[in-house]
């Protein structure tokens, strides 16, 4: 792009966003507007229709489908007020992103006219064609069928003219195709686990509710520059590119001063999130040039899962209004902090008690302990299970890099709960353990200290970090689906809560106090959990590395060998167990995944391949050809210094042709790779193949990267990283 025609998109870009107004009033007073909330239910649904529907919601109780229709009046009353036309079940297959289908309101009414029409039947299930979508061999193009079934518990919500239904998506024989369907029996696993826990401690407990709040981070650049760039367009990060002279080094772009035209889109977004529903709660720059993150608050896991997904098709549409384009890939630019998707993650009660929090006296406190022991527990005993959950092609620039994080899940407790783990090793089973400064301290009491959320140290290096009242899963991919992780994490809690409770059954039968009874069988735990899975170091160093496999710890590194986890005997049991999938289930997605890998690798070799041969060289050769023009002519007009003179010249000219030569060969030797690659049948093999094939790119990379600093910047043909990573 020429410097004249960037700087008149740069400055109509700032006048757009100087011309942004906020909204007229508070966000308060429009939150939810575009949702069909209790308020809304109460106001267009009967009283019995509605109590029956927050029933449904609350606690679970079937929906009699007789009330369908009349749910389906009220909702279709309140979008019609909202200038809905059309309605869409809005699910999440197995491809990363939502799906939808739009069908107009619009029937006959057997008059020779049209009226809006809306009923149970078409609020309750749909059928879109199962085959179009992944589903490892599930579902075959002559067994098309697939249904939509609504999830009464997140609520309906309008996308423009659009009426969006939250459904689940399964196939015609009943195996899940998506996301939510295995995160909703993997969150009423963990409830029912649970529940029978907290019971011992309150009676008056009927469920426990998993809560999870995402940190969404990303970047933006112009639209006009996105444009030139293929690679962005075709796989979301740049294949090439020569690192910034200024990038991320000064540390002045974390939490600075955000732009003014990134401020208001961030505004616009806000304003269109709060009227979904989706309460934005923080935004601030990253880490990287170009890096932002917003986060909202903590919400029920399955809701707060569908929003997420929601905001990021909400932040695409924005960001177009403002003249960005959102990047989602975990590492759209090599040699700068990537994207991910900090997924922080607890449980309580339906009684108000946070279970990942201390409590006000030691019966609280002993609860606490369970839960938080168990969590550990689950961790450890299925680590590498959690990082196969977060294993993605985009996500491996990010495992074992060089900032969150590593490609061994281990967790980080601070030293706080370290020391309180520790004591309770060493203090009679049935010891109070109290919150310092709450009573006096006296001999056999185990203390935690009382400014809890600020006692102890982040560690940046850890990909699951408890954090005061909540664990943080920091290895989430920025454009991953949470639900994949947090089915995994809320199974494994599951499963380790429901031995915990047996073991604790046995030890109560036996007569023993419920505080003696659950530290006999924690203390085992806790020494296993001490000595395998808490680690508060530095999770990037070799050191570690030998030490985690010296644990025992999945220590794995290549992407399509994570996968293989989900089809581990431990990893069936715990699923088939729960009955959150089956064995048909897991290994069809394992085969989605290696699918899905396979050909992101092979869009970013084709990709590579197409712009070295078609942008990169035809660059290089013409300045090659100008320099040797100069060199002719030098020689003409002055050959008395021709030989001093060209030698410059001719060393730029001999360094173009051996790095065009460089960058001809490796692409020639991955277009062979990958038609060997191609031809294999099996997808874990074909992934594995891919997975070599993704370290040529990087072979290719470094001469283009070379011929990036030798070339003339203004036969270069694509936008560099100092033009890309900072607005102004």
């Amino acid at each position: 792009m020429s410097k004249l025609r960037f700087d008149v998109v740069q400055d109509a870009f700032k006048k757009r966003a100087l011309e942004v107004v906020a909204p007229a009033s508070l966000p308060s007073k429009y939150f939810g507007e575009l949702v069909f909330n209790r308020e809304m239910m109460r106001k267009y649904l009967d009283i019995k229709v509605y109590e029956a529907l927050v029933d449904c919601i609350d606690n679970g109780t079937p929906l009699d489908l007789s009330i369908a229709d009349e749910v389906a009046d009220g909702m279709k009353e309140w979008a019609l007020s909202h200038g809905v036309t059309h309605i869409t079940h809005w699910f999440q297959p197995l491809t990363e992103v939502t799906a939808e289908k739009h069908d107009s309101l619009m029937e006959y009414d057997r008059k020779g006219g049209m009226i809006e029409s809306f009923n149970g039947k078409a609020l309750i299930q749909q059928e879109p064609d199962a085959s179009s979508f992944p589903s490892g061999g599930l579902r075959a193009t002559f067994e098309a069928r697939g249904y939509t079934a609504w999830d009464p518990t997140s609520p309906v919500f309008i996308q423009d003219d659009t009426l969006c239904i939250p459904t689940i998506f399964i196939s015609y024989t009943g195996e899940a195709l998506d996301y939510k369907a295995p995160l909703k029996k993997a969150l009423k696993a963990v409830s029912d686990a649970a529940v029978p826990i907290c019971k011992l401690f309150n009676p008056r407990v009927k469920k426990v509710i998993s809560y999870l709040g995402w940190e969404q981070e990303y970047f933006l650049v112009d639209e006009d520059l996105y444009a030139a760039r293929p690679d962005l367009m075709l796989t979301g990060r740049t294949l090439m590119g020569h690192a910034s002279s200024k990038n991320q080094q000064l540390d002045d772009h974390y939490f600075g001063a955000i732009p003014t035209r990134v401020a208001a889109f961030m505004r616009d977004l806000e304003f269109e999130g709060y009227k979904l529903g989706i309460p934005l709660k923080t935004r601030h720059n990253e880490v990287a040039p170009n890096q932002f993150e917003f986060a909202p608050i903590f919400g029920e896991c399955n809701l707060s899962n569908d929003q997420n997904q929601m905001i990021m098709n909400t932040m695409n549409r924005v960001a177009r209004k403002h003249g960005f384009v959102v990047l989602l890939h975990e590492k759209p630019f090599a040699g700068i902090n990537g994207s991910g998707k900090h997924n922080n993650w607890s449980l309580g009660t339906d009684t108000g008690t946070l279970l990942m929090a201390p409590g006000k006296d030691a019966k609280s406190n002993l609860q606490f302990i369970i839960f938080f022991v168990n969590v550990l527990a689950a961790v450890q005993r299925h680590n590498a299970l959690l990082k196969a959950s977060i294993a993605s092609a985009t996500n491996a620039h990010r495992l074992g890099a060089n900032e969150a994080p590593p490609a061994i899940v281990s967790a980080f407790l601070g030293q706080a709960m370290t020391e309180v783990l520790h004591k309770l090793l060493e203090v009679p089973s049935g010891t109070p353990i109290e919150i310092a400064g709450k009573k006096g301290a006296s001999v056999g009491i185990v203390e935690i200290p009382q400014i809890f959320l600020d006692n102890t140290d982040r560690n940046r290096t850890s990909p699951f970090a408890f954090t005061g009242n909540r664990f943080e899963f920091r290895a989430v991919g920025s454009s991953s689906n949470c639900a994949g992780a947090m089915t995994v994490l809320n199974a494994a809690v599951a499963q380790q809560l429901i031995e915990f409770k047996a073991a604790l059954d046995k030890e109560l039968a036996a007569g023993k106090p419920l505080d003696v009874a659950a530290m006999d069988v924690l203390k085992p735990i806790i020494r296993s959990v001490i000595d395998k899975v808490c680690f508060d170091g530095n999770g990037y160093s070799e050191e570690w590395k030998k030490e985690a496999a010296r644990r025992g710890l999945d220590t794995e590194t290549r992407v399509p060998e994570m996968f293989k986890a989900f089809t581990k005997p431990e990893s069936v049991e715990l699923f088939t167990s729960l009955g959150i999938y089956n064995l048909k289930e897991l290994q069809a997605r394992n085969e989605v995944k290696w699918e899905m890998y396979t050909k992101k690798i092979q869009i970013e070799a084709r990709v590579m391949g197409r712009m070295a041969t078609n942008h990169i060289i035809p660059a290089a050769l013409a300045y090659q050809t100008k320099l040797l023009n100069n060199v002719k002519l030098m020689k003409d007009v002055c050959p008395e210094t021709y030989e001093a003179q060209a030698k410059v010249a001719l060393d730029l000219v001999r360094n173009i042709s051996s790095l065009v030569s460089e960058i001809t060969t490796k692409v020639d030797e991955m277009v062979e790779a990958r038609k060997a690659a191609n031809v294999l049948e099996n997808e874990y093999e074909k992934a594995t193949a891919y997975y070599a094939i993704a370290e040529r790119l990087e072979a290719i990379r470094r001469p283009i990267d070379k011929l990036e600093e030798i070339v003339d910047n203004d036969l270069w043909p694509l936008p560099k990283y100092r033009e890309l990573l900072f607005i102004n």
